[in-house]
């Protein structure tokens, strides 16, 4: 009787010992899964970035086509969108900071 109480326990130690395992390599997995759905994210941020470069390379080329031609009325619209938004960010960021 003693004999089978000494494999009980032993078994009860084995099983700790695999339930242990196998939470850290669930951990493992998890952390491998947050890994890669992040890189997932880096590469979608990527994309996008890729994308607004493009655009900017797009729209300057044409600001810069525009005012070769001598569209003065339209490169000062500009320049004062642009000069309006820079100051709008500079009363915010001075607001916030």
């Amino acid at each position: 009787m003693a004999e089978a109480y000494e494999r009980e326990q032993q078994n009860n130690a084995l099983l700790n010992s695999l339930s242990s395992k196998v939470s850290a390599l669930k951990s493992v997995t998890i952390d491998i899964y947050d890994n890669a759905r992040d890189q997932d994210t880096l590469d979608h941020s990527n994309q996008v970035f890729s994308s607004l470069s493009t655009d900017l390379k797009g729209s300057a080329s044409r600001l810069t086509r525009m005012a070769r031609q001598g569209d003065t009325v339209a490169v000062l619209k500009v320049a004062g969108i642009v000069a309006t938004i820079g100051f709008v960010f500079w009363i915010i960021l001075s607001w916030i900071f």
